[in-house]
């Protein structure tokens, strides 16, 4: 062979392999999404936690304020236990990432392995299959979280749907203290013993829970989405009376209607309720020097508001605990300041901010004429433009006609202060969505 037909052949072995690779390039990359991660994941194992796309916003698609440290955990947390759970989305997105928290924890919370998922139905512990996903922490799956702190995951790539179940699983291998907990989740989670958190199936999670553990948020990189609506309220806002895992909150039902509505601002919704919660007091004192339980408003309004991913309003549905419970604050005027507080804090982060008026309590076992004078006195302020940007008039919407003292029959749980499903559902329409993108400003 002479050297030109030597390097003639060369010449053409080289063409052959660039065409074979350009094709498998092509073959790889022109792959949709759900391929891409079946290439990448192992046949029993979770799918890849590949980096997600860049387009997008991050907003949050669920949320819990951490309200206290679990009874009867103070020694041994949930060592050797996996968490799973179980939360409702808000809004859809292409990929997640979750928001652990060791807020009320006195010592380092470990965690070994954490996954997320779509539930295969509503109220179920088991994966829809092909959608579970092992999470990292700056790459890492195991991570030390210090008491008093919160840590955000890597972002997985996972088609989350809309109004859907998510199953947010953890596994603590050692003794960490105290559990931050939301303890009136009108949801059903669970827990197994062992390392579970990579099972797809839900066979091992015999222990149900209805309380959220550890977990704080869950956002998503969405397409559809702009931005953030986050609600901090009490126990009407948490839903405390509305039907265990039916996703009836008032906060459930304003989401559905923002999705549904073309002309609504194309926000997610995030609930920040916590029953009992107040304006001015903190509840129980913190043990140690440890943060407090059920904090107030004033001073959660950082963390659970404004620290809450992709916020471009607020509403604030807070104020009658102040007035019923001990110590109870009789001066409207002390409400009112506090509510416009927080009003001004939004304000210096550039947030459009909603207030909802103060409903009736007639026939509760706390009602007094002279209390029920504190709520009418501060609904006037309210009403009068110079607390909040907009006022959602939730006192109108669900009073009796014929005694504004109390609540409709059929909008009342049956304690005479909280709201019944279809209570709820009255609130979410008496809301108007265009007040979330006003452009008045309340004269404070």
């Amino acid at each position: 062979m002479t050297k030109r037909h030597g390097y003639a052949l060369l010449a053409a072995v080289l063409a052959v392999i660039v065409v074979v690779s350009a094709a498998i390039y092509i073959g790889v990359t022109g792959a949709d999404d759900d391929t891409k991660d079946q290439l990448s994941a192992s046949p029993r194992g979770p799918r890849n936690s590949a980096a997600p796309a860049s387009s997008g916003t991050w907003v949050g698609t669920w949320s819990a304020s951490p309200a206290g440290a679990e009874p009867g955990t103070e020694a041994r947390g949930m060592a050797g236990r996996s968490v799973r759970n179980v939360v409702h989305t808000s809004v859809g997105g292409e990929s997640t990432r979750i928001t652990l928290s060791n807020l009320y924890g006195t010592r380092p919370l470990t965690v070994t392995h954490a996954s997320v998922a779509v539930a295969t139905a509503s109220n179920n512990p088991t994966a829809a299959a092909g959608t579970l996903r092992r999470l990292t922490f700056r790459g890492d799956t195991s991570v030390v979280i210090q008491p008093g702190q919160q840590i955000v995951s890597d972002a997985v790539r996972l088609r989350v749907p809309h109004d859907s179940d998510l199953l947010v699983t953890t596994f603590s291998p050692t003794a960490s203290g105290p559990v931050t907990y939301h303890p009136h989740a009108r949801q059903i989670s669970y827990v197994a013993d062992g390392d579970h958190t990579e099972d797809p199936s839900g066979s091992a999670y015999h222990e149900q829970s209805p309380y959220w553990r550890y977990l704080a948020a869950v956002d998503v990189l969405s397409s559809e989405t702009d931005g953030t609506v986050v609600v901090i309220g009490d126990s009407i806002t948490d839903g405390i009376t509305s039907t265990m895992g039916a996703n009836r909150r008032w906060t459930d039902v304003l989401a559905d209607r923002l999705r549904e509505d073309s002309g609504a601002p194309r926000y997610s919704v995030v609930n920040q309720g916590i029953s009992g919660n107040r304006v001015l007091s903190d509840g129980r004192p913190g043990a140690r020097g440890g943060p407090g339980a059920n904090p107030s408003g004033l001073a959660r309004f950082d963390r659970d508001v404004l620290g809450r991913t992709g916020v471009k309003a607020v509403v604030i549905a807070l104020g009658i605990n102040d007035i019923l419970r001990n110590p109870q604050e009789t001066d409207p005027r002390r409400i009112t300041e506090g509510l416009r507080e927080l009003t001004r804090q939004a304000h210096a982060r550039g947030l459009r901010v909603v207030g909802a008026t103060l409903m009736p309590f007639g026939g509760h076992r706390g009602y007094t004429p002279a209390l029920e004078g504190v709520r009418q006195a501060v609904n006037k302020e309210i009403r009068s433009g110079k607390v909040f940007d907009s006022v959602v008039d939730f006192d109108k919407a669900l009073r009796d006609p014929y005694d504004p003292r109390a609540l409709l029959d059929r909008y009342d749980s049956g304690d005479n202060l909280h709201p019944s499903d279809e209570g709820f559902r009255r609130m979410a329409q008496a809301f108007d969505p265009a007040d979330l993108k006003g452009s008045s400003a309340a004269e404070l």
